[in-house]
């Protein structure tokens, strides 16, 4: 069976990703593009990389040009989803790429985003562990799904494990993230003109204020955590286009051995293709996942801080957002879950 898709956002780095893996997948037919400022433009003006698209034209982001398909990817700004996701009623399978369906709480949404709260969807982050096992088994079959924020899975796939086997205190929880400007969107910002980030590394939503915190403490009370999830969160723009680098820390639980301790994220994806923990005495460079839907993760154990270290890099455009997505979509419609994704980056 092949697929009818459409994706809103198009002209986008989001959406200009989820169209290049899309591109490749055999199940799915892309037959329309959507964007709000550049509709009536042909797609290839805005993603002159996608030469398999180049017959594509921009079209305006309607639910009525959406509707009819068996797919919708929406790759908008936050809080622009929901008006379209509450019309798209005849559409099969609904992937929204932003946060508008995240969060299960409307006091965080209230407190990091404002605006109209919206009904969560199944969260698109299939090797997350959960308490009753992994979030694939949640998408399976899903017809709504919401794909995960880059710097929140990098954190919860990070930590998860950890929280999960009780080997880490969940309140007591460091995170400092180097991130590529591609995850803040294409729209023109001065403080990410190449001016402003080439040759500097630049803090941001420093003290807790980060739209994502909400989100990795509900995927890390999901795994498990019974307690406070307390976490400093600390996010810096540096000058590569894509990537996540975050160097996550946690309180070893008192009695926990450093066996144990590794033991609990060698289990939890040791079997995994897109996850992948790292031989000890490794860690991982953005480098390595460029264009790929892999997460690679090295993991260390500080004894005289007593503390765990997790160093994991993922490219934020593909495994951090539309990797996820597609993945996700793969598993809700039960074809196999790795089709069109790649563990295979790109270097130099």
């Amino acid at each position: 069976m092949t697929y009818s898709v459409a994706v809103s956002g198009a002209s986008g780095y989001a959406g200009g990703e989820l169209l290049r893996l899309l591109a490749d997948h055999p199940d799915i037919e892309i037959r329309t593009v959507t964007a709000h400022s550049n509709a009536g433009q042909p797609l290839v003006a805005h993603q002159p990389h996608l030469r398999s698209l180049a017959h594509l034209t921009l079209q305006e982001t309607t639910p009525e040009i959406l509707s009819g398909h068996d797919i919708v990817f929406l790759a908008l700004p936050h809080g622009q989803s929901g008006q379209y996701t509450d019309a798209l009623t005849d559409v099969s399978l609904v992937v929204d790429c932003g946060a508008d369906h995240r969060l299960t709480g409307r006091e965080d949404w209230d407190a990091f985003y404002g605006g109209a709260f919206h009904e969560p969807w199944a969260y698109g982050v299939p090797e997350l562990v959960t308490a009753a096992g992994k979030q694939r088994e949640n998408l399976v079959g899903a017809t709504r799904i919401a794909a995960p924020g880059c710097n929140a899975s990098t954190v919860s796939l990070s930590l998860a494990p950890g929280v999960a086997a009780g080997v880490i205190d969940p309140s007591d929880l460091v995170s400092v993230l180097a991130v590529g400007p591609s995850g803040a969107g294409k729209s023109l910002k001065t403080h990410l003109l190449g001016s402003e980030i080439l040759g500097s590394a630049n803090p941001y939503a420093v003290g807790g204020t980060h739209r994502h915190i909400p989100e990795i403490r509900q995927a890390l009370r999901a795994a498990g955590a019974s307690g406070d999830v307390r976490l400093s969160f600390t996010p810096v723009i540096v000058p590569m286009a894509r990537g996540i680098l975050a160097t996550s820390t946690a309180r070893i639980a008192d009695g926990a051995t450093d066996a144990q301790v590794r033991d609990a994220w060698e289990a939890a994806y040791g079997d995994e293709t897109f996850v992948q923990l790292l031989p000890e005495g490794q860690v991982p460079r953005t480098a390595d996942v460029i264009g790929a839907n892999t997460a690679l993760m090295g993991l260390a154990i500080d004894r005289a801080a007593g503390r765990v270290v997790v160093v994991t890099a993922v490219d934020n455009l593909t495994k951090g957002t539309a990797g996820a997505a597609i993945q996700s979509m793969n598993i809700a419609l039960g074809l196999p879950e790795g089709r069109a994704l790649s563990v295979n980056g790109v270097a130099p």
